[in-house]
């Protein structure tokens, strides 16, 4: 069985006996729900690393919508088989044990922040970069692995790395995509299987168009609800609503 931590006095000193103290650690954040693609972080960490810790916390702070939260899937049992044989702990903390100050104390980023996810999910970003400092001074690894999907997240946590002089190195990790090229997430079970099956144009319009504007345009028209498509940095950024889900998703250019 993999040792869960759910304090932080308990996770410490796991973090201090001889079995984590010395070598490399790779660390995988997540707030559970877990998939393939989730397994593909562990299993890079595994490579790389001596020992690896998965953290799983739901992170309040980073929903905007406090029903988005309630729906958010809690599924710990299935997410520890999964991890199985990859992960070395799981640290997962109370909401209380995180954030004793009531989230008094934030991280925040004025400029990327701001934009995309960010404009239509205020104050998502302060949630999402007060959370991983937190768990990066708890867990202080070597090494710390994200996924590409999340673009927006992953440059922010990066630039935050390197801004507060973190030591961990923030190593990004492939989107894995199911067989008909929708990327792997935990919304994704919220969808119905008509809606599922239309969800694979996403990714597929976002590549075939020759722009931004164009390809809101065809995602608009292929029944999506479009926040927003931009191309910045050698990739397009998109977002679109289906069946009330919300999906996001980035192709290089």
């Amino acid at each position: 069985m993999i040792p869960v931590c759910t304090d932080l006095a308990a996770w410490r000193t796991l973090r201090s006996s001889p079995g984590f103290s010395a070598g490399t650690v790779g660390f995988v954040p997540t707030m559970g729900a877990l998939h393939a693609g989730h397994r593909a972080l562990l299993a890079r960490a595994r490579a790389e690393n001596d020992r690896v810790v998965l953290s799983v916390f739901v992170n309040p702070a980073q929903f905007n919508d406090p029903a988005d939260l309630a729906r958010y899937p809690r599924t710990l049992e299935a997410d520890l088989a999964l991890a199985a044989g990859l992960a070395d702990a799981v640290l997962a903390p109370a909401t209380t044990e995180l954030y004793p100050d009531d989230y008094a104390y934030r991280m925040t980023e004025y400029a990327l922040g701001t934009r995309w996810e960010g404009a239509h999910r205020p104050g998502h970003f302060d949630g999402v970069l007060t959370v991983v400092l937190k768990l990066l001074n708890l867990v202080q690894p070597t090494r710390a692995y994200f996924g590409e999907k999340d673009w927006q997240q992953l440059a922010l946590v990066r630039g935050m790395a390197r801004a507060l002089f973190l030591s961990a190195e923030i190593v990004a990790c492939p989107t894995v995509r199911d067989a008909d090229g929708l990327a792997l997430s935990s919304r994704n079970r919220r969808l119905s299987p008509a809606a599922r099956a239309r969800a694979a144009a996403f990714p597929r319009l976002l590549r075939a168009s020759p722009d931004a504007e164009s390809a809101a345009a065809s995602l608009r028209a292929a029944g999506f609800t479009v926040d927003y498509v931009a191309d910045t940095g050698g990739v397009r950024l998109g977002a679109v609503q289906l069946e009330a889900v919300r999906l996001i998703d980035n192709v290089p250019l």
